[in-house]
């Protein structure tokens, strides 16, 4: 009995400790974490449920119709904060968190995380290069498709690259994105459209507001 309070107690400190560090509600988090479990496996005799790398990569397809297996590997990495190619239960609903609910600041930071594939704090050509060889559907046409998207880096560049040094710091990335929020997915789609958004945490209990 005592060892049944202790974990309640325990499971309720989490729910509460992961309500204030979201924007999430008691009872969302409630349900979010019953989801988590629904989904997890447990990698070791010892560890705690977990959601690992394929399963995740099902729910962005399943839920939020996100199809690009290289973006949705690094949607994956930028919730995994400890990196050990498994989501706990912190890092589901922390991730979420911004996913669905971020202020404009968190999801910058988020989908700077996403491009900056080598995690050295800048998003070079050669990233730039292969996240829109992955997102642009080309023509069949006469010309190089590389030589497009080569061009685009330039015009990318040329519009948030503010120091001049051919590749995108966080404080570029953010003083241009915080002036035309809808450069936020410049290399291809990282968040979820407001559809597939609001019904998700329509499935969770939140109130949101139906789309016309």
């Amino acid at each position: 009995m005592e060892n049944l309070k202790a974990k309640a107690r325990s499971r309720r400190k989490l729910v509460e400790d992961l309500h204030r560090k979201s924007h999430f509600e008691i009872h969302e988090v409630e349900l979010l974490l019953k989801l988590h479990q629904r989904n997890a496996d447990t990698p070791g005799k010892s560890d705690k449920p977990k959601i690992d790398r394929q399963k995740f990569a099902d729910i962005l397809y399943e839920e939020f119709k996100l199809t690009d297996d290289v973006l949705n590997d690094r949607i994956f990495r930028a919730f995994d904060v400890d990196a050990d190619g498994y989501l706990s239960e912190e890092e589901w609903v922390l991730g979420l968190s911004t996913f669905l609910k971020g202020s404009i600041e968190e999801k910058l930071k988020y989908t700077f995380k996403v491009y900056d594939q080598n995690a050295d704090g800048f998003i070079s050509r050669e990233e730039m290069f292969q996240f829109l060889k992955n997102s642009i559907i080309t023509q069949q046409t006469e010309e190089d498709p590389d030589e497009g998207i080569k061009e685009l880096i330039e015009v990318i560049l040329k519009l948030a690259d503010c120091d001049h040094d051919s590749k995108l710091s966080l404080k570029d990335y953010e003083q241009t994105i915080l002036e035309e929020n809808l450069l936020l997915e410049l290399l291809g789609p990282c968040l979820p459209l407001p559809k597939y958004t609001n019904k998700f945490l329509s499935s969770i209990g939140c109130d949101v507001t139906p789309l016309v």
